[in-house]
């Protein structure tokens, strides 16, 4: 397991701190009209492989949870979600929603309409991703012939979520929920792919997160469809057969394995990341969400 070097969560008052992740901090609240609700804050930290780095990138968290509430605007047709209200505390107002406890799903719900990352992977390896058998000859970027359903178990903080195929996530939650999830998921993509393109972007994948009400109901918790669970590509620049341009932290990732020296496999934590790739990493969040959304920041 990688060292992920979380750094402690301030204390809100009228709040008890449950739990940090690479990115948010979940507190639960204790007094007042939400009593018992959960706070989800969005820090500024950025994670590159399993480690969350020392540098943080301005103003991510306040884009990212922008971000999610307008998709979660934009999806509140096909599926509900977990934000009670965004009044909270000063201290965290404008990356914080205060949400819904749910029972969540210990499924990652992946739907991919273009073969890269871990599913590219998969695919050289078998010629299939997540136990759907794929045609020859694909490459990095290629879109697939329809959007699949590849989903992941959530794997404990510092390890990497597991690619399983559909059976898998029958046998953890049942045939009812699993087909649920596997609806909801592709429903959601195939409305989100198609307001993304309208925008000039390709949303190539995404990765989602349910969970189910005390009265059975399931709805989208978490972010949604953000450059930290999706991957965002400028539709002029796509081209098969390569890496694709991305609206994410790639700029991080290629600065890491590139110029900074620094060896993933070497268990030792990465560098601070110059100013230059801090600005040019929050300039990319920044054009994502303004180009999805119409909004200036």
């Amino acid at each position: 397991m990688a060292e992920l070097n979380i750094p402690a969560a301030p204390p809100i008052e009228g709040t008890t701190h449950l739990h940090s992740g690479k990115v948010r901090d979940l507190y639960r609240i204790d007094a007042g009209e939400h009593e018992g609700r959960l706070l989800m804050v969005a820090s500024d930290r950025i994670s590159a492989y399993d480690f969350v780095l020392d540098t943080t990138i301005p103003d991510k968290g306040e884009i990212l949870t922008r971000m999610s509430l307008w998709w979660f605007d934009q999806l509140a047709g096909l599926v509900g979600n977990h934000v009670v209200s965004t009044e909270v505390p000063a201290p965290v107002a404008g990356r914080a929603v205060v949400c819904e406890r749910l029972e969540m799903f210990p499924v990652e719900c992946v739907a991919r309409g273009y073969l890269t990352g871990s599913g590219l992977l998969d695919y050289a390896r078998t010629g299939e991703v997540c136990g759907i058998p794929l045609p020859a000859g694909l490459q990095d970027g290629s879109r697939l012939p329809e959007p699949i359903f590849t989903p992941a178990t959530k794997a404990d903080l510092g390890d990497h979520d597991e690619n399983v195929d559909y059976e898998a996530v029958v046998e953890a939650i049942g045939d009812d929920s699993a087909a649920e999830l596997r609806m909801l998921t592709m429903e959601v993509y195939d409305k989100a792919h198609a307001i993304a393109r309208e925008r000039g972007i390709i949303l190539a994948d995404t990765k989602l997160e349910f969970g189910r009400r005390p009265d059975g109901t399931t709805i989208l918790a978490d972010e949604v469809l953000t450059p930290d669970s999706s991957r965002f590509w400028p539709a002029d620049e796509w081209q098969p057969g390569r890496a694709q341009s991305s609206y994410d932290k790639q700029i991080v990732r290629d600065w890491l394995t590139g110029e900074s020296g620094w060896d993933r496999t070497s268990g030792e934590a990465p560098p601070p990341l110059p100013a230059a790739v801090v600005d040019r990493t929050r300039a990319r969040y920044l054009e994502a969400y303004e180009l999805l959304t119409g909004e200036t920041f």
